[in-house]
């Protein structure tokens, strides 16, 4: 399994890029928060990769940390959670906001993120949330990512 590639950034679109690694091109699936931290096209990544083997495909999810790769299996473990939604639900809520929902068991916050519906949402707290309460705070993401958006929160806070 593939499990990290490190090359360079060749095509750059939310949801997915493609990494040169030694003249071969591979597509990878990543979270609208990892989209935005990338560099500019032609830059150099490495992304930590979760390999999804299907009988008609093979699929790559990719992370610039491993903490949100492992908050990306997390909800993929969840009964009707596929590696797709777990991306969608990624980049719907930063992985923080996420855990705090789950601990919390807000489920109007959880059903607010497009493709989670409220049986799902009552099944993600069912399922997650003993697994993110015990979870050091660490791992349930990087606020690295969320920094423009914290900025942009605060400047509309501040006029």
């Amino acid at each position: 399994m593939i499990a990290k590639i490190n090359g360079t950034l060749e095509r750059k679109v939310p949801g997915e890029v493609i990494i040169n690694v030694g003249g071969v091109g591979y597509q990878v699936f990543i979270p609208l928060s990892v989209f935005y931290r990338l560099p500019e096209v032609g830059g150099a990544v490495s992304l930590y990769i979760h390999t999804h083997l299907r009988e008609d495909a093979l699929q790559l999810f990719g992370f610039l940390e491993h903490e949100e790769k492992q908050v990306f299996l997390s909800l993929n473990s969840v009964t009707g959670i596929g590696p797709k939604l777990a991306i969608n639900i990624l980049s719907g809520i930063p992985a923080e906001e996420l855990a705090r929902a789950l601990k919390e068991g807000d489920q109007p916050r959880l059903v607010s993120i497009p493709g989670v519906g409220k049986k799902l949402a009552e099944r993600m707290i069912v399922e997650l949330r003993d697994k993110f309460l015990t979870m050091p705070a660490e791992e349930m993401g990087r606020s690295d990512g969320s920094q423009p958006m914290r900025d942009a929160i605060s400047a509309l806070v501040n006029l």
